[in-house]
C-alpha cells in the first residue's frame, strides 16, 4: 500500500510517497518540498492537491499540520502557525479535491506517534515527547497509544505559564521561554552581538568549545526545560521522555537537561520517580513518519 504522507510547516510542506507493509514497515519511494501558501486556504487545498496529482497510485492521504485538530471530524479548530486554518473543516474540503481515504493529526502527535511506533518509545508503555522548535510541541503516549485529550489539546505544552509574579503575558509561557531561539537570544545578549547575528550553530560550536557564556546559557536554558519535565513526570507519571527538534541531536544539550532534573531529584525531600530523559529517533522526518503511523493505526 503506498500512502502520501504530507508535513505542513508554516514555512515550507514536505511530502512523501511512503510504501507500507502489514507489519506497518514503510520505505519512502519519493519525497519533495514547497512553499506553504500563506494567503489563506484556497491556496493550500490547491497546493496539496497538486502534489496529489502527481501520485495518483495512493491509496490515502495522511496530513500533519500546525494547532489544535479533531483528528476524528478533520477539522482545525485553530491553526497554529497558519491562522488562516481557524475553524475549518479541512479533510472535507481536501477530499473534494483528493478522493481518497484521509488522516490529519497535529504535527507533535505525529512526532509522538512516530516515536512510540518506531522510535525511542517503541518499548515502552506510556511517553512524552517534546520537540523544541520555535516553541514546544508535545505528545503524550498512554498504553501505546496516543492520548489527545478532551479537547485534542492534551500535549499543547508550549502553553504553560510561568510566571510567578507580575501581569499575565504571553511572552512568560513555556513555548516563549524554552523554544529554541531563547537560547540564541540568551547568548546574544552575553555576546553584546545582535540577536540576528546568532543562531544554534553559532550557540553550540561555543557551547562545545567549552565557551563559558555559552555554557552559563545552557545550563539556565535546560534548567527551566528540566523544571518543566520535573512537572509533567509529577502529573503524568511517564516511563521516558523523548526529546526531539534539532537541538536534541547536540549530546551536550541532553546532558544538561539530565544534570539539571538531577539536581532538582537531589533537594527534592519525597521519594518520587525520577524522568528518564532520552533524545527522539527520528528528526526530520518524524511528521512524515508519525503522519504514517497515524493513518495506519487509525484507517
Amino acid at each position: 500500500m503506498n500512502v502520501l504522507t504530507i508535513d505542513i510547516g508554516g514555512s515550507f510542506t514536505k511530502y512523501a510517497c511512503m510504501q507500507t507493509d502489514l507489519q506497518k514497515n514503510y520505505r519512502i519511494l519519493h519525497r519533495g518540498k514547497i512553499a506553504t501558501p500563506q494567503d489563506g486556504r484556497k491556496s493550500l487545498l490547491e497546493a496539496l492537491g497538486k502534489i496529489y496529482d502527481h501520485m495518483p497510485d495512493v491509496s490515502g492521504i495522511a496530513l500533519s499540520l500546525p494547532g489544535i485538530i479533531d483528528s476524528e471530524r478533520g477539522y482545525c479548530s485553530m491553526g497554529g502557525a497558519l491562522r488562516y486554518n481557524d475553524d475549518f473543516y479541512l479533510k472535507d474540503a481536501l477530499g473534494k479535491r483528493c478522493p481518497v481515504t484521509i488522516y490529519m493529526e497535529n504535527d507533535a502527535k505525529c512526532a509522538a506517534m512516530a516515536e512510540a511506533a518506531v522510535g525511542s518509545l517503541k518499548d515502552v508503555s506510556d511517553g512524552f515527547v517534546l520537540i523544541l522548535g520555535t516553541m514546544i510541541g508535545g505528545g503524550f503516549i498512554k498504553n501505546h497509544t496516543l492520548y489527545k485529550g478532551t479537547h485534542f489539546s492534551a500535549g499543547e505544552v508550549s502553553y504553560i505559564a510561568t510566571m510567578r509574579s507580575g501581569k499575565p503575558s504571553c511572552k512568560n509561557v513555556w513555548g516563549n521561554r524554552c523554544g529554541t531561539p531563547r537560547l540564541c537570544k540568551m547568548y546574544a545578549q552575553k555576546k553584546n552581538l545582535k540577536q540576528a547575528e546568532v543562531n544554534g550553530f553559532i550557540v553550540f560550536q561555543a557551547i562545545n568549545n567549552q565557551d563559558a557564556d555559552a555554557l552559563a546559557c545552557l545550563d539556565c536554558y535546560t534548567n527551566e526545560i528540566a523544571v518543566q519535565i520535573f512537572n509533567l513526570q509529577t502529573i503524568l507519571d511517564p516511563e521516558r521522555f523523548a526529546i526531539g527538534g534539532g537541538i536534541s541531536t547536540e549530546p551536550v544539550f541532553i546532558e544538561y537537561i539530565k544534570k539539571n532534573l538531577d539536581a532538582l531529584y537531589s533537594v527534592c525531600p519525597y521519594n518520587i520517580p525520577h524522568a528518564e530523559v532520552v533524545s527522539c529517533t527520528f528528526q526530520h522526518d518524524a511528521n512524515l513518519i508519525g503522519a504514517l503511523q497515524c493513518y495506519l493505526a487509525n484507517c
